[in-house]
């Protein structure tokens, strides 16, 4: 069992002036997403020496934006993808015993209408179960209607046939992105949000660091690195056109980008819509994809769509066609159908599919969610693709393509498969939630810390005290009100309005704590497209 760590402070001008030091480190990760949390990890809890930068907050993009499901992947199962969803099925459950403070177990049911699906779904959801092996959380059930309305109280009842209970996982995606870094730190690693890689940097046309930019006070750093890893999401190609122009006979700058972005729509209503602690799965809606109605922090989660984007914006917002095609599945599978006034928060996030030379990138719904590892002639390694749930898995891989390329020396794998993360030692976790205020349950054992400053009596929302906010600027990295609202409390996401009306008050209590721009009117700014319906 991994011995308890106490809360590390993150004062941001401390992690600076660490930053400025003259060191060459094992390995340089940009990019605080997933995919380069996990890596920082790893690489860390094996002895390297890392430094992370990150361009805006962690998991500001696409990390915090999943649809909160730790899972193998039906539907890849369904596109015959053994190997993918066989990975995320372990990969779940090493995350439900190594972070049971962030991570669940969650019954899902299947509703059927026609005579068949329950036996034809229920074959399917049999062979997960098969594929899980001793990593499953609970036997796939075939359910009558009364079972099924008890599990979804508010499942439409017309021509309801019955339907298939299985089990899968649910996580809280931004704090766990968030505690990747806290433990990293742990480690030893030296993880910096706020700070943008503005240029690579060669030794001899080989990548031997990066210079990067506070982008709050504009202090700019030279880190110097045996290795370079860019796992900046959708966003890779840009670091990998950076590389291409400063090695011309690379030729990889003339080739097509790696990524295909695909859009995904959450629409958030309140608890009532669902009416129990059970999701819902539609595996394949009038045009093929698959929809879920997942309860998740007291509200309900709606998505999600599947749909090409060609921009990278940074807070994409949905097409009007996305929002009127979850609230009408919806519509088919529940009760009271939720209309665009029952919305709370519709939130978007973009998925970097790795996309094939000869394709086009108009079908990303055939696109494979397997992840990538690529390394340049100059020795930038870039990983892209693949999902949350194998985040660890896609940073072995990482590590071992940097062995085989000689950018750092071999060291055994395994170093995070039994790593409790920060705040679980992995006993009773789960359990003691139960026994906690609400939204204490995600610090784990780092809620005493949180319960010892000022203002742990004084709520500002349901699930969210001033002593929470004040955690999150001594601990948590957080800089801005959004940095608060959105990623170390999930306000924003799940009643944006609400979070609006908090942002004076988490303003104040921030500017006390860190002396830093908090940013509040842009916060509301962004609050209010949170709610807004596409014309």
């Amino acid at each position: 069992m991994t011995p308890y760590a106490p809360p590390l402070p993150t004062r941001r001008e401390d992690l600076l002036n660490r930053l400025a030091e003259p060191k060459v480190y094992d390995i340089a990760v940009v990019g605080g997403g997933a995919t380069g949390l996990g890596v920082a990890l790893d690489a860390a809890a094996r002895g390297f020496s890392v430094v992370l930068i990150e361009s805006h907050d962690f998991a500001k993009g696409t990390s915090s934006r999943a649809t909160k499901l730790l899972h193998g992947g039906v539907r890849y199962l369904a596109q015959g993808n053994i190997s993918l969803v066989r990975e995320a099925l372990h990969e779940r459950t090493t995350l439900l015993r190594n972070a049971p403070h962030l991570a669940q177990p969650l019954a899902f049911v299947m509703p059927s209408y026609k005579w068949w699906e329950t036996p034809f779904y229920g074959a399917g959801l049999t062979a997960y179960d098969l594929l899980a092996g001793k990593a499953g959380l609970g036997k796939t059930e075939f359910l009558g209607v009364n079972q099924t309305r008890n599990l979804i109280p508010q499942v439409a009842t017309g021509g309801l046939k019955g339907g298939v209970k299985y089990w899968d996982g649910q996580f809280d995606d931004a704090r766990l992105a968030l505690t990747l870094a806290r433990t990293a730190a742990a480690k030893g690693a030296l993880v910096v949000n706020y700070c943008k890689a503005t240029q690579l940097q060669y030794e001899a046309r080989k990548v031997c660091g990066v210079l990067c930019e506070d982008t709050i006070g504009g202090r700019k750093f030279s880190i110097q690195s045996r290795c370079v890893v860019n796992a900046t999401g959708v966003w890779v190609d840009a670091l990998r056109e950076k590389d291409g122009e400063a090695n011309p006979h690379d030729g990889r700058s003339k080739t097509k980008p790696m990524v295909a972005p695909s859009q995904g729509v959450h629409i958030v209503v309140d608890r009532e819509f669902l009416g129990g602690d059970t999701a819902l799965m539609v595996p394949k809606t009038q045009d093929g994809r698959v929809l879920f109605a997942v309860p998740w922090l007291g509200k309900v989660i709606l998505g999600t769509t599947d749909t090409p984007r060609h921009d990278l914006d940074r807070e994409p917002r949905p097409f009007k066609e996305e929002v009127a095609f979850i609230l009408e599945e919806a519509a088919r599978y529940l009760k009271k159908a939720p209309t665009t006034e029952d919305i709370r928060s519709i939130w978007v996030g973009l998925r970097p599919l790795v996309k094939p030379q000869e394709d086009d990138g108009e079908n990303t719904k055939a696109i494979s969610r397997e992840h990538t590892v690529l390394v340049s002639r100059s020795g930038l390694v870039t990983v892209t693709g693949g999902k949350w749930t194998t985040y660890r898995a896609m940073a072995e891989d990482v590590l071992a393509k940097c062995a085989e390329k000689n950018l750092l020396e071999a060291r055994a794998a395994g170093a995070t498969v039994h790593l409790r993360l920060q705040g679980a030692d992995g006993v009773g976790v789960r359990q003691s939630a139960m026994s906690m205020p609400q939204g204490a349950h995600s610090y784990g054992l780092d809620y005493p810390a949180v319960h010892a400053l000022p203002g742990r009596g004084v709520e500002l929302a349901p699930g969210l005290t001033e002593a929470m906010v004040r955690f999150a600027a001594r601990y948590e990295y957080a800089v801005t009100v959004e940095d608060v609202l959105a990623r170390r409390a999930r306000v924003l996401f799940l009643d944006a309005r609400l979070a609006a009306r908090l942002a004076p008050e988490v303003a104040r209590i921030l500017v006390e704590e860190t002396g830093l721009p908090p940013k509040e009117a842009e916060f509301i700014a962004l609050a209010a497209q949170y709610t807004e319906i596409p014309a």
